[in-house]
């Protein structure tokens, strides 16, 4: 046997080695991948990073705003390694395809097109002629609620139990005919946690408050009187109506640049209805025979 014998028994240790093992299965692994992959190593095909003096420039203003002055040449060199820093790890990340799969960044992907879309949804303005008939074919649109103003006397269940509802009927025997701001009225009730009296109230602001029931009973009152007892969802009430304005849909002269921000948004949501319309054609959805 010749001296150089040894040498395949050298080959076949180190071909059992794990660190080779390890190395060919990571070069597989990343043949394979570009092999299904291969627009991912394409999308920045450049290893040049250009930054403009536009880039610059905002990154000095962004420094600006947040410091109350301008950045010195040494923090301008800090924030142009930040900046090329960032620029070489997304690079990288697409290259390895970090971004697929990503919830986050499809969400953010997403919202930059509804941007975007919004952007380029340029919509004309609408001629007077036009804008008045779009606003008698929606009047209902422009409708506003009835409102209503009131004072009101609060009898407390956690101060008077069961007994606050006829509480507050006795008391309404007492201020039978007495005015809504009589010095009586103010003694009789309990302190409440809110205010005593509302001006100019819609009913979704009452029954915020007071709840739907109460809302409901109050714009059925008529002003001029204390009425009730009326319950709430905090306890029972004497209410002393002011005054209800009817609802009614002012005129088109009255909200002329309101119906026109209206008209204008819904172009727009038109807009980019048919945009997102158009992208979504090109694409199949395939879902599962569980899906509903």
């Amino acid at each position: 046997m010749s001296a150089d014998a040894p040498a395949p028994s050298r080959v076949k240790r180190w071909l059992r080695e794990p660190l080779l093992h390890f190395l060919l299965i990571g070069f597989g692994l990343f043949a394979v991948y570009s092999a299904l992959n291969p627009q991912s190593g394409d999308r920045y095909q450049s290893n040049r990073i250009v930054l403009t003096e536009d880039d610059l420039r905002q990154m000095a203003v962004a420094w600006a705003a947040q410091w109350r002055r301008p950045p010195t040449p040494g923090e301008i060199r800090v924030l142009i390694d930040r900046k090329v820093r960032e620029e070489v790890l997304y690079r990288e990340a697409l290259a390895l395809g970090l971004d697929q799969g990503d919830t986050i960044v499809k969400r953010r992907l997403a919202q930059k097109m509804e941007f975007l879309a919004e952007d380029v949804s340029g919509v004309r303005d609408p001629g007077a002629a036009e804008l008045k008939a779009w606003f008698e074919q929606n009047r209902g649109r422009f409708a506003q609620p009835e409102r209503i103003s009131f004072r009101h006397l609060y009898f407390s269940p956690d101060r008077r139990g069961k007994r606050a509802g006829d509480a507050a009927a006795g008391a309404l025997e007492k201020l039978a005919g007495k005015p809504a701001d009589s010095p009586s009225a103010v003694k009789i009730g309990d302190r409440f946690m809110f205010q005593d009296y509302y001006a100019d109230r819609a009913p979704e602001q009452v029954a915020d408050v007071f709840g739907a029931k109460f809302a409901q009973t109050l714009f059925q009152l008529k002003p001029g009187a204390w009425q009730g007892p009326v319950e709430s969802g905090l306890g029972w009430h004497l209410v002393f109506v002011d005054s209800i304005t009817l609802g009614r849909v002012p005129a088109f002269e009255e909200i002329e640049p309101d119906v026109k921000a209206e008209w204008i948004t819904g172009q727009r949501a038109e807009a980019k209805r048919k945009m997102f319309d158009a992208m979504r054609a090109r694409y199949e959805v395939v879902l599962p025979k569980s899906s509903p």
